[in-house]
C-alpha cells in the first residue's frame, strides 16, 4: 500500500483524491484501487462523484 497518489491519478474526477481521509492507494500489476479508511465499504465503486463522509483537504497542507 502506498501512502501517496500514483503520478498518473485513476479515476481522475474521483472526490477521493481531494479527501481529507486521506485515501490510500493500492497497486497491482494492472489496477489500482483506492481505500477509503471512513466507509464500511473500503473499496468504493470508482469514480466516487458524491460521499456523504467526504470532507475536503486543507489547502495548506500537502
Amino acid at each position: 500500500m502506498d501512502e501517496k497518489p500514483p503520478s498518473s491519478l485513476p479515476f481522475p474526477t474521483s472526490l477521493c483524491h481531494r479527501c481529507a481521509a486521506p485515501p490510500k492507494y493500492v497497486q497491482t500489476k494492472t489496477s489500482t484501487f483506492i481505500l477509503c479508511p471512513l466507509l464500511p465499504q473500503k473499496y468504493p465503486p470508482q469514480p466516487v462523484l458524491r460521499c456523504p463522509l467526504f470532507r475536503p483537504k486543507d489547502p495548506e497542507r500537502k
